[in-house]
């Protein structure tokens, strides 16, 4: 089916609600917001609303994940650090594949030889990874991830303290060096960041994103002023910040009959544990730190850290549902979660072709039943998907390995 029409759904264009309007798709683009041609096959949207196809701008990804994120709306994933050696193969599948969503990538991150995040890596049959530990390694380190085919740069700044451990940290100057020298080749520079010293430390190099919010204790209205002076954002992450201080949010999601019919047993257990490793209350210090950036005007995208089987309380698609959930309760409308996981990012990511519903993008568009702009439980509710143009399967994958 090239040539089709969406009819009688409400539209959310990645911005603002439309109402009823029809969309038309041919060849795998977006061609007309409103009017109905003739001679398209048209497909009834009563009772739903279309989305652009979510953007989960945070995981770290593989094909089942991929595969699994498509089925659930998300037909983008910004991974936050792979190893090249599947990434790039990965990649080349996912280029022509229509089942599997589109990623982006970073590549291997920039950490201490010994940092975060080895410790939660023991058994991943990882390579050894490419460090700098001088200022003058950095351009060498910084050229190979874009050899890689790095669509930005990842350093990581984690004492390890948030998961009960102690590690050591990568140097503040190298940090600032790597900013210099991603900057100088047109990639952004995005920190693993989880404290309100980390935060600040990263900011201060010149970063153009934080990863998480920082939760360990209240934020400081220097650092967000500072990250709204300087233009930074932040993709909180609520989800694995729960996991870690112990909330029930996958647990909930995991009860939920529509995650439940996608996913395989044990993906569920996986999704309904936790770290907690963390204090609960800390939970509160990134709803706190969540509230004082919106309100500073900082742009904030929707974004799980989903990945590997075992890394409880995360899911790749059903994840990025409950991390709109948790922006909403976090004080978010319904329209502007939509918009973290929809326009926000694919600006934010220089991603031109996507987050929004217009003549010329691509045909990434998700329906849903209900009314997910008054009521952000409905985005869960995916009734069809459509990776540029092409509709994707909701059947989930057999295997859960």
């Amino acid at each position: 089916m090239d040539h089709f029409v969406i009819t009688g759904a409400r539209v959310f264009d990645g911005e603002d609600s439309l109402g009823v309007v029809d969309v038309e798709v041919t060849g795998g683009r977006i061609v007309s917001v409103g009017g109905r041609p003739e001679g398209a096959e048209l497909i009834d949207g009563a009772g739903a609303t279309l989305l652009p196809g979510l953007v989960d701008s945070h995981t770290h990804t593989d094909e089942e994940a991929l595969r699994q994120a498509l089925t659930f709306g998300v037909t983008t994933e910004l991974d936050m650090l792979s190893i090249p050696d599947r990434m790039i193969p990965l990649r080349r599948l996912v280029a022509e594949s229509s089942e599997l969503a589109d990623v982006r990538s970073p590549s291997v991150g920039l950490t201490h030889p010994d940092g975060h995040p080895h410790q939660l890596r023991k058994g991943e049959g990882d390579p050894p990874w490419p460090v700098a530990t001088r200022a003058d390694e950095v351009p060498a380190f910084v050229e190979g991830r874009i050899a890689e085919g790095a669509d930005y740069i990842k350093v990581l700044v984690e004492d390890g303290h948030v998961f009960g451990d102690s590690l050591p940290t990568l140097d503040p100057g190298l940090v600032a060096a790597t900013v210099r020298e991603a900057h100088a080749r047109d990639r952004m520079v995005l920190a693993h960041t989880m404290t309100v010293a980390s935060a600040t430390q990263a900011v201060d190099a010149g970063v153009d994103c934080l990863t998480h919010l920082f939760f360990d204790r209240p934020h400081t209205d220097e650092l967000v002023e500072k990250i709204a002076a300087a233009g930074v954002f932040v993709i909180p992450t609520l989800t694995v910040i729960a996991s870690i201080t112990g909330e029930p949010a996958g647990e909930q999601l995991a009860a939920d009959p529509r995650v439940r019919a996608k996913m395989t047993p044990v993906w569920l257990d996986s999704l309904a544990g936790a770290f907690g490793a963390s204090p609960r209350e800390s939970f509160g210090f990134a709803l706190d730190s969540l509230a004082a950036l919106r309100a500073a005007g900082v742009d904030l995208l929707a974004g799980t850290d989903a990945a590997h089987l075992g890394a409880p309380g995360m899911a790749h698609g059903a994840s990025l549902h409950g991390e709109l959930r948790l922006l909403v309760e976090g004080g978010f409308t319904p329209s502007e979660a939509l918009r973290a996981t929809t326009s926000v990012p694919a600006r934010r990511f220089g991603l031109d072709d996507r987050g929004r519903i217009a003549p010329g993008l691509r045909a990434d568009l998700t329906l849903v039943d209900g009314d997910p702009t008054v009521a952000i439980e409905d985005t869960l509710s995916v009734r069809r998907v459509w990776r540029g143009g092409t509709e994707a399967s909701l059947t989930p994958a057999a295997s859960g390995a």
